[in-house]
């Protein structure tokens, strides 16, 4: 919201002096964020001056353009020019070349002198132009930056103006104002309006506000019997509300459509950010502004019979102010007349009863939509308004009657037009409900000892009523505040107008016990330790397409059942994601793209699998009250399963060159590790075995499970077609686990190992198996048949080709043995080999390699 403040000094003590900058620091502290300033003079400076055409005489040059040489008095006649500088004449009449042919001799006119800005930086100077010193320029209003007319020079006259020669054209024009822009959130549409800013301004710095609609609201006519016909005829209201709750209507007659909109009314609305259209329409847009109450006009003489306030029937077009056909929605709030739809209710009117250059007769609405209606129907034809935003956001009921006089009273003054006196006013509106508000309840809630005097004077300042009980006050919302619904609205007013500084910023003191579940200290423990290790977390987007889930859901890229967003961002990644590794990918390939060559990524999160699920077998319950326990138990069921998985993937090197320092590229040994990482921080040792996935290398991919045999995940090196088609680098390598199954496996207590004091005695084994047997189940078979002696078995080699059988390889395992309470004898560890070599042997056919 844009805030002119010589528009907003009319209803707040705002001084003189005061920039926007210090009207924004003010409303700050009520709560209003800020967001800029406009102020015409930060690219518009003089002299710009009224001046007046003497004389003009058109010139065709060599290249076929007439241009006028004029000469123009900008001080009047018998005065001296006070002003100075170069191309200043002292004579006060300046000659202008000017390429524009709109005027005449006599016109008064805007001059820019040299020395003058004009917005673009564009420098006036004397100049040397098709044969003559033109020493200034006659302006239009787009170089004076009002406006986007192209029609030519702007002829003070058509405005209504006959200043005097040499008064500053800026004053004239309003340029000297300034406006504060604010943001203005979802639940205080009010302060869309300058009403609602100054009624802030004064909350502010402690001052009374007098509410210009209750001032004007006295002066409104009774309905009569004579009025407008309007019938609201909703047969199919959004959630039991009804479209529209009250429309007033009013009729003013002998509109004069020729006179221009006043410099001060145009210079307002150009202010707030609205461009002047025509005098009806900028009264009305005025109006609104001003009030917060949209106001739409109509040319009464295209009207057939009454206005019906009523929803599409289907096939129903409308073509809206904007010249675009619209095909109608069942569910769109219209205006309707005898030839049917006439606009679009609360977001834009229609092309055949705009107001024209011909109008004489206007009829003007102000109405009260439904938010949620016309929000949908802005949406829906992708048609925001400055009237849908308001609407939106909760307009004031009672405003209507008020705004729409405050219109007919401006096109009197302004238009020449002349009252009817036919009144309509459909109300179906009711009063605010009371809330009731305990006395100690604002102190509880915000930790401040808020006086009765300090909660009482507060709430009256917002506009509500409030009554003294015997346990506190009753209050009672005003009309233009329906966020105020419950005892909680009622304290964050308090607060917020008492002051956010004065809240204690003390941080509370954390219960006993109340810390992370096991499950949390567990997943933080998980992303601590992959972060020590050099990996860094990042967040992905969890959305993709059908052919990501089918890739990467299933080990063989079949068809994935997934579950499909209603309103997709991208209709080409319109699923939920069973897997996190598409969004992690896609983070590196864009890190790549930029030059980070060396990427170890990791990322937890959830994933949504669509087994059993059935959402639309489940009605949503309705807004605006809680649901019962057997529809949260129902929508509870319906929701998917949405387990945890941790996801890494790994390129480049595992550390930058250096001098003796030799990299060393990442590969599917370090994917492996990171599960491994990940695993034992929670207690878990995970079972590696060939694995096969159609996104990984056929021979370079590991499938992990846990001691009982339940696979939870797979790492590896991704598949180079993979790679080369998603243009990801080359050797990629990534691992992805089931973190939800990986801590329903973790560890109740994980004890400690005594250290023994005994010295290891280590033996290496070579044993010969067949090329199939993994060696991860060989090491295993190891392990188990070396007893309780055995303190680590690691394979360290790999081999086969000459002197090794064909079909067959050698796997070279390091032994270390250890005993607790004694020195292990060379007898002893050889004895625990041998048995490690026995139940290879029987498992899987080993034998010794000579």
């Amino acid at each position: 919201m844009r805030i002119p403040l010589s528009w907003l000094r009319e209803y707040a003590p705002v001084p003189e002096d005061a920039t926007a900058e210090d009207v924004l620091a003010t409303l700050v502290r009520v709560g209003l964020e800020e967001e800029d300033v406009h102020r015409p003079t930060d690219s518009l400076s003089g002299p710009v001056v009224v001046g007046q055409v003497l004389t003009m005489e058109p010139e065709t040059h060599s290249n076929g353009k007439t241009v006028n040489w004029c000469s123009v008095r900008v001080v009047p006649e018998g005065r001296e020019q006070t002003l100075t500088g170069k191309g200043i004449d002292p004579s006060g009449v300046q000659g202008i070349i000017c390429g524009a042919h709109n005027f005449s001799v006599g016109d008064k006119v805007v001059v820019t002198l040299p020395g003058a800005v004009l917005p673009g930086d564009f420098r006036i100077s004397a100049r040397k132009t098709y044969g003559h010193t033109s020493a200034g320029m006659i302006a239009s209003v787009r170089e004076l930056g009002i406006g986007e007319d192209h029609d030519g020079i702007l002829v003070l006259s058509r405005l209504g103006l006959d200043p005097e020669v040499g008064s500053d054209a800026m004053e004239l024009l309003g340029l000297y104002d300034s406006a504060a822009e604010v943001n203005v959130t979802p639940d205080r549409g009010y302060a869309f309006s300058i009403r609602g800013i100054a009624r802030e301004y004064c909350n502010a710095v402690r001052a009374p506000f007098t509410d210009p609609v209750e001032q004007l609201a006295h002066t409104v006519p009774a309905p009569t019997q004579d009025g407008f016909p309007v019938t609201i005829a909703d047969d199919a209201p959004i959630r039991g509300r009804a479209g529209s709750n009250r429309f007033a209507v009013r009729v003013v007659e002998g509109v004069d459509p020729s006179r221009p909109t006043p410099p001060w009314l145009a210079s307002r609305l150009r202010l707030a950010g609205i461009r002047s259209v025509s005098l009806p329409v900028d009264i009305s847009n005025y109006v609104m502004l001003e009030y917060g109450q949209p106001i739409h006009t109509y040319d009464a003489d295209t009207l057939r019979g009454g206005i019906t306030v009523r929803r599409a029937r289907q096939g129903e077009h409308l073509t809206t102010l904007d010249g675009k056909d619209r095909a109608l929605d069942p569910e769109d709030l219209l205006i309707t007349d005898e030839s049917g739809p006439i606009g679009l209710a609360g977001v834009m009117g229609g092309e055949a009863t705009e107001v024209g250059g011909s109008t004489t007769r206007v009829l003007v609405e102000a109405a009260r939509f439904d938010e949620v209606s016309i929000a949908r129907t802005a949406r829906r034809h992708k048609l925001p308004s400055e009237a849908s935003k308001r609407y939106e956001r909760g307009v004031d009921p009672q405003l209507a009657p008020v705004a729409a006089q405050r219109v007919v009273d401006l096109l009197v003054e302004l238009a020449g037009g002349s009252d009817t006196g036919r009144v309509t006013d459909v109300d179906h509106t009711t009063a605010p409900a009371s809330i009731e508000l305990p006395a100690g309840y604002p102190a509880a809630r915000v930790g401040v000892d808020y006086s009765p005097e300090v909660v009482v004077g507060t709430l009256a300042a917002i506009g509500a009523e409030v009554t003294e009980t015997a346990d506190g006050w009753t209050v009672t919302p005003p009309s233009w505040r329906p966020d105020l619904t419950d005892k909680e609205d009622l304290v964050e007013e308090v607060a917020r107008l008492d002051g956010y500084d004065r809240i204690p910023d003390r941080l509370p003191v954390a219960p006993p016990g109340r810390g992370f579940t096991r499950s949390q200290a567990a997943r933080r423990r998980v992303a601590n330790t992959l972060a020590a290790a050099g990996l860094t977390e990042v967040l992905s987007y969890p959305f993709v397409s059908q052919a990501d889930n089918d890739l990467w859901g299933s080990a063989d890229g079949s068809h994935v059942p997934s579950i499909r967003l209603v309103n997709p961002i991208s209709e080409a990644q319109p699923l939920l994601r069973v897997s996190v590794l598409p969004g992690l990918l896609e983070v590196l390939r864009r890190n790549h793209s930029r030059g980070f060559r060396d990427l170890a990524l990791y990322e937890i999160g959830h994933v949504f699998l669509a087994d059993g699920h059935t959402p639309d077998t489940q009605p949503v319950p309705p807004l605006g009250a809680r649901p019962g326990e057997q529809d949260l138990e129902r929508l509870d069921a319906a929701v998917p399963a949405q387990p945890r998985k941790l996801a890494a993937v790994l390129t480049g090197n595992d550390t930058v060159p250096g001098p003796w320092v030799t990299p060393r590229a990442l590969d599917w040994q370090d994917a492996l590790d990171v599960a491994h990482l990940a695993a034992r921080s929670v207690g878990v040792e995970l079972r590696v075995t060939q694995g096969q996935h159609a996104a990984f290398h056929p021979g370079r991919t590991a499938q992990l499970s846990t001691s009982d045999g339940a696979v939870i995940g797979v790492a590896g090196e991704l598949h180079p077609k993979l790679v080369a088609t998603q243009g990801l680098p080359e050797r990629t390598c990534a691992v992805e686990l089931d973190l939800s199954a990986l801590l329903d496996h973790e560890s109740a207590a994980v004890a400690a190992r005594p250290i023994s004091g005994y010295p290891a005695a280590t033996q290496d084994v070579a044993l010969v198996v067949a090329e199939d047997v993994p060696a991860a189940r060989l090491l295993e078979t190891v392990r188990r048949g070396a007893g309780e002696l055995l303190e680590t078995a690691e394979v360290f080699d790999v081999y086969s080709g000459t002197g090794i059988p064909e079909g067959s390889k050698s796997v070279a395992i390091a032994l270390r043995f250890r005993a607790p309470d004694r020195t292990l004898t060379a007898d002893e560890a050889s004895e625990a080999r041998q048995a490690a070599v026995a139940a290879a042997h029987r498992e899987h056919g080993a034998e010794l390699r000579s």
